[in-house]
């Protein structure tokens, strides 16, 4: 009974911070028909207003928003690419927020260069070490190096994961520090449309520290099978 209570709430520890990212960017993604321009056309703007000339910017997959530093391109996916709603003028300008952190060459910036790679690679091997558990079990037919590989295994994920939460004030700043100052004192938008595009700007702060802590509660899963095994 104990491990059906766990595992509903890490079931709910994983799920409810993305489910409230996605219902808030979806609270706030109505088309608002006044609007001057898309998301896309936003990011366009910004990104000349600050003689970011050599920067591009493309539509990518729903739900995949970024910036790309290695082609210097700001990805919007396809409701924030063509949408006139203040989600889509909120992650627009927060992905702007992250081409103008890389183009100063902010320190801030430098968390996402030195840890997202990292933190793909530790998860990878990771989730590797356990699909190839059995095999290992095989060979070996030993318990205490089956015990090595899957604590190795929850070890590296676990990393991986917290380095991803690293990233938090590199977010943080992007929508908070660059992101809604410029709406604001552009006039970007209207002053009741404020705490709803800061409510969408701290939802996008929050993408990569939602998914470490799935990362993390998805470890604790793990954990809860092998104890009842």
């Amino acid at each position: 009974m104990i491990f059906l209570v766990l595992a509903i709430v890490i079931a709910l520890l994983v799920y409810l911070p993305q489910l409230w990212i996605r219902l808030v960017m979806r609270r706030h993604s109505q088309e608002i028909p006044d609007m001057p321009g898309t998301g896309g056309e936003l990011a366009r703007h910004l990104l000349d207003r600050f003689e970011l000339n050599d920067f591009s910017v493309e539509e990518t997959a729903p739900f995949k928003d970024h910036f790309d530093p290695t082609s210097k391109t700001v990805r919007l996916s396809p409701k924030n690419y063509s949408g006139k709603s203040l989600t889509a003028i909120a992650v627009a300008a927060h992905e702007v927020g992250h081409a103008l952190q890389f183009h100063r060459k902010e320190p801030i910036f430098e968390l996402r260069r030195k840890y997202i790679p990292l933190a793909l690679s530790l998860k990878q091997v990771g989730i590797l070490l356990m699909m190839v558990l059995p095999v290992i079990a095989v060979i070996f037919k030993s318990p205490a190096i089956i015990f090595v590989f899957v604590g190795l295994s929850i070890v590296l994920q676990l990393l991986g994961a917290l380095s991803y939460l690293i990233l938090l004030p590199e977010e943080w700043d992007a929508s908070f520090n660059k992101a809604l100052p410029v709406l604001e004192q552009g006039q970007y938008i209207h002053k009741n449309h404020v705490d709803p595009v800061s409510s969408v700007l701290k939802a996008a702060a929050l993408t990569y520290f939602a998914g470490a802590l799935a990362d993390i509660l998805n470890i604790g899963r793990w954990l809860l099978i092998l104890l009842r095994r």
